[in-house]
């Protein structure tokens, strides 16, 4: 039966023809929507494998500020015996010490903060992770000390009465070779080592673009051929055949920090299952 034109509304009845036009203005325009005086807007939180990748990252990156020292540490090298004795300045051998320190701090972060990703890969390879992080770290802590040691040489004892030149001398040498041995075994054979251990789990995860952990599985042998040929003598470790052994492990370095802070984790089911496991910071 057809509305009578011109008829009435029946008090009470609904102003809008269409009941979810209705439905969406009142949504929209009811009071009862505004947020309450005071009341805080939730904010997105970050995602968990998300914050996991980017402060791996940044820390990957960071392991590389001792790439200085190369410069930095060039007076103490070049002729430690007339270092001790005062000739050069000591500001740039502080500064070379305290970035080493950064980066060994930093490189214990990768492990740590990757330990959750990684132990769903493998457990072994994981724990295997953090502890070649730990052993790298000790040693540069170690390397770091023998410089910190040719200082204290040169500031509290090189001038005094009784200092004899020559014992200095022979004192600052010993010192600089106990910190290219360890400089070696730390920041050269540990991180063949840790490489391996992570390419490891990155290409089973797939969690990055495979390319990054193959380039680990192609630097870290060659890196190791490399090291065991300094260890005989065959070169030396600043020789160019030493650096260009090494470019390719520290190309897998900075390319898996730079992916993890721009890109992050690619979806995966270990990343899934981390993601469920792991609580929202905040919540």
């Amino acid at each position: 039966m057809s509305a009578v034109p011109g008829a009435a509304t029946t008090p009470g009845a609904p102003d809008h023809p269409n009941p979810q036009e209705h439905a969406m203005t009142a949504a929209t325009h009811s009071p009862g929507t505004a947020t309450a005086p005071g009341a805080t807007t939730p904010h997105r939180r970050m995602d968990p494998m998300r914050r996991i990748s980017l402060t791996a990252g940044v820390l990957y990156v960071i392991t590389f500020v001792s790439i200085p020292t190369l410069g930095l540490y060039k007076p103490v090298k070049d002729d430690v015996g007339t270092f001790i004795l005062g000739a050069g300045s000591d500001t740039g051998v502080l500064w070379g010490a305290l970035s080493e320190v950064v980066v060994g701090l930093a490189g214990i972060g990768t492990a740590v903060v990757l330990y959750p990703v990684a132990r769903r890969v493998s457990q072994t390879a994981a724990l295997g992770f953090v502890t070649a992080r730990v052993v790298e770290t000790s040693l540069i802590f170690a390397g770091v000390v023998s410089l910190l040691t040719i200082l204290t040489l040169r500031t509290d004892v090189a001038g005094t009465a009784g200092a004899n030149p020559s014992a200095l001398a022979t004192t600052g040498h010993s010192l600089l070779a106990s910190y290219t041995w360890t400089f070696l075994l730390s920041q050269s054979l540990m991180p063949v080592f840790c490489d391996l251990l992570l390419g490891y789990v990155l290409y089973r995860s797939a969690l990055v673009p495979r390319f990054l952990p193959i380039l680990a599985f192609i630097g870290a042998p060659l890196l190791l051929i490399s090291d065991i040929a300094i260890f005989f003598g065959a070169y030396s470790n600043v020789s160019p055949v030493a650096v260009l052994a090494a470019v390719p492990v520290a190309v897998f370095e900075l390319t898996l920090g730079i992916w993890l802070i721009v890109k992050g984790f690619r979806p995966s089911r270990y990343g899934t299952d981390l993601a469920a496991d792991l609580p929202v910071r905040g919540s």
